[in-house]
């Protein structure tokens, strides 16, 4: 294992063994970074291996799986944050130590610390190519839009902030209202954080945007419309899923018209982020409402596709049909290769850094759900995959919020709003 000291408390390598691992912590290192997704070769120990020898000599770990090509915005803030949160020095891994040095040199010219056209310089000085970090930059420098994630762990969403450089609108795509089943809290932080960064960015908002009526997470749409003035969006077809819901929670007075949006979008339909175009697609198969926002060469895609190490969304909720989303699915992968999917959720499989970014391109090649699938194999895979999962501990909860765009109950005569949910309505689903 050789190590290349960069800083006097970070350090790069190239693949170590379980033995190399166990002898960190005595030569200084408080923290081990995993940059090799398990299976890159035959010979590397994997990340289980690595975790275990990790935490029997008493280093902490971070695994954070990257392809050199495949570097995404989610990868570096996960770089970030492990080197923010290590105790003493860190030795970040990979085959060979480039990726290590790339999302290193990455980091220091997003905060700032150095400038871009340094990075090759910087990369020769250690004895390591940082071609690929160069040209990352570039094609960040050129993109439409800027797309920033905001991560929420308790419910594993993404929500995210779409910007125009050249004009400063943006757009807010399924962002998040705090809520906490145990105690019937509910709170803005993670809105909040939204608007942070919107005010540290200097942006404005010009829409609020749903994909989809959420299952899993209340929609802080309200909320961020009496904050910002914005107007609210969702596919013209959320009066289906009001009608569907409406019915289920015994809701007569429910206006099933998508009236508590400012806008219906109906496939097709395009609308403009500052300078950069958006466009609307038809998405269903998840929930009968879905839809996709394609915006300059960004398209969010929520549960439709995840990460390709994740494979689809789920399609057994009430007005789901797996056939309905492989359809859906196949009209998202007919975009141009480069086009960058952003998904809505990510459940971290095996102990990975969050990541919700990928590509056309990757996921035709690599998403066990779509590559070298045919419809049939994908519906009788989804449909099996579905009868063993449990419904969404929040999905009776959630869906009277966000079939109403996000607004709470309101408040009875003792000014307390209450939930209403009906028992023994999703029948079937695993417990």
């Amino acid at each position: 294992m050789k190590l290349t000291p960069i800083t006097d408390r970070f350090s790069v390598s190239g693949q170590p063994e379980i033995a190399d691992i166990a002898r960190l912590k005595a030569d200084g290192f408080a923290t081990l970074v995993n940059l090799r997704p398990d299976g890159e070769d035959g010979s590397q120990p994997g990340h289980a291996a690595e975790s275990q020898a990790a935490r029997d000599t008493g280093l902490g770990y971070s695994f954070i799986p990257v392809r050199g090509s495949n570097i995404t915005q989610a990868d570096i803030d996960a770089f970030r944050s492990a080197l923010a949160a290590a105790e003493g020095s860190v030795v970040a891994h990979c085959k060979g130590g480039t990726r290590a040095l790339t999302l290193y040199a990455l980091s220091e010219v997003l905060d700032g610390r150095m400038p871009a056209a340094e990075v090759i310089a910087f990369g020769q000085t250690h004895g390591f190519d940082l071609s690929n970090a160069a040209a990352w930059l570039a094609a960040k420098a050129q993109q439409r839009p800027h797309v920033q994630g905001f991560f929420d762990p308790r419910t594993f969403s993404i929500q995210y902030v779409v910007s125009d450089p050249t004009t400063k609108q943006c757009a807010i795509i399924d962002p998040v209202l705090d809520f906490d089943e145990k105690s019937g809290a509910t709170a803005t932080t993670s809105a909040d954080a939204i608007l942070a960064h919107i005010a540290r960015e200097g942006l404005t908002v010009a829409w609020i945007l749903d994909t989809h009526p959420h299952a899993d997470h209340f929609s802080a749409a309200q909320y961020l419309k009496a904050r910002t003035g914005a107007p609210t969006a969702i596919g013209s077809h959320i009066a289906d899923v009001q009608t569907l819901w409406k019915d289920i929670y015994n809701w007569p007075e429910l206006a099933a018209d998508g009236s508590q949006w400012d806008r219906l979008f109906a496939p097709g339909d395009r609308f403009m982020i500052g300078s950069i175009e958006a466009r609307v697609m038809f998405s269903p198969g998840h929930t009968l409402a879905s839809i996709t926002y394609v915006i300059g060469d960004a398209a969010f895609i929520h549960d439709t596709l995840f990460m390709p190490d994740s494979g689809s969304a789920r399609a057994d909720f009430p007005g789901g049909n797996a056939r309905v989303l492989w359809r859906s699915i196949q009209d998202i992968l007919a975009l141009p290769d480069t086009t960058r999917l952003f998904t809505g959720h990510d459940y971290q499989p095996h102990g990975r850094a969050p990541r919700w970014e990928s590509s056309v391109a990757e996921q035709k090649r690599t998403n066990p759900h779509v590559a070298h699938c045919d419809e049939a194999a994908f519906v009788a895979l989804r449909e099996a995959r579905d009868r063993t999962l449990p419904m969404p501990k929040l999905i009776l909860h959630a869906l009277q919020v966000n079939i109403s765009g996000g607004r709470l109950p309101e408040p009875e005569a003792n000014g307390r709003r209450y939930l209403k949910f009906p028992l023994d309505v999703l029948t079937g689903a695993a417990w």
